[in-house]
C-alpha cells in the first residue's frame, strides 16, 4: 500500500527553528527545482517507499510547470529531499502538498518541515492561507510531520474523507484523508 505524502522522519532561517545539519555538518541547500533534476528526483522518489513512484516525465512536468511550488533539497551525494506541491484549480489560498521525501541519509534532521516553510515563506506563495494534503489513515510519520507544521504555525487542523480506496481500481490502496491546515496567519502589511 502507498501513500502520496508519506513522511520519513529553509533557506529562511528567521522561520526555521531547530534544524539539525547533515551528517557532514551541511545544511543541504534548498532551491526551485528544474528540468535536469527530474532524474535525480525519481532516483530519490524510488529509495522512498513507499511513496508512489511515478514516471520520470512526471517529474520533468513537475520540476518544469510546477518548479515555483516545488522545492528540492541538495546534499552534497545529491537530492537528499522533495516537495512536490501544487495550487489547485479554483483554490488561489491553497498549497496541495502531493509528495515528500526525505533520502534515508538525511531523516530525522526536520528536513520535510524546513521545505515546507521554504515553500510557504516564497514571495510568490504569501498569499497561501491554507496547505493541503492526503494522508492515509496508518500513515503516523505523515500525519505527525503535518500535525507539528500545523503546531509551528499555530494553525488548526482539520480533516475530511477525499479517495476512498475503492476509487483506485485494482490497485491495493489505502484511503487518502484529506488534511487541511489553516488558516495560516498572513504576513503584517509593508508600511
Amino acid at each position: 500500500m502507498t501513500d502520496d505524502t508519506d513522511i520519513y522522519l529553509s533557506a529562511q532561517p528567521n522561520i526555521v527553528s531547530g534544524a539539525s545539519p547533515s551528517q557532514n555538518g551541511h545544511h543541504p541547500e534548498l532551491r526551485l527545482p528544474n528540468k535536469a533534476d527530474a532524474s535525480a528526483i525519481h532516483r530519490l522518489i524510488e529509495q522512498c517507499p513507499p511513496l508512489d513512484l511515478n514516471s520520470i516525465y512526471t517529474y520533468l512536468l513537475l520540476s518544469e510547470h510546477f518548479r515555483q511550488t516545488c522545492v528540492l533539497a541538495e546534499g552534497p551525494q545529491g537530492p537528499d529531499g522533495f516537495i512536490s506541491a501544487y495550487i489547485p484549480p479554483g483554490k488561489p489560498d491553497v498549497l496541495f502538498v502531493w509528495q515528500v521525501a526525505v533520502h534515508e541519509r538525511a531523516r530525522g534532521r526536520s528536513l520535510g518541515r524546513r521545505m515546507l516553510l521554504d515553500l510557504l515563506a516564497r514571495t510568490q506563495l504569501s498569499h497561501i492561507r491554507y496547505v493541503e494534503t492526503t494522508v492515509g489513515p496508518e500513515n503516523v510519520a505523515s500525519r505527525g510531520m503535518f500535525a507539528g507544521l500545523a503546531r509551528h504555525l499555530h494553525a488548526e487542523v482539520s480533516e475530511s474523507a477525499l479517495f476512498d480506496s475503492h476509487l483506485f481500481g485494482d490497485a491495493c490502496h489505502d484511503d487518502e484523508r484529506l488534511i487541511r491546515i489553516g488558516p495560516l496567519r498572513l504576513p503584517p502589511p509593508d508600511i
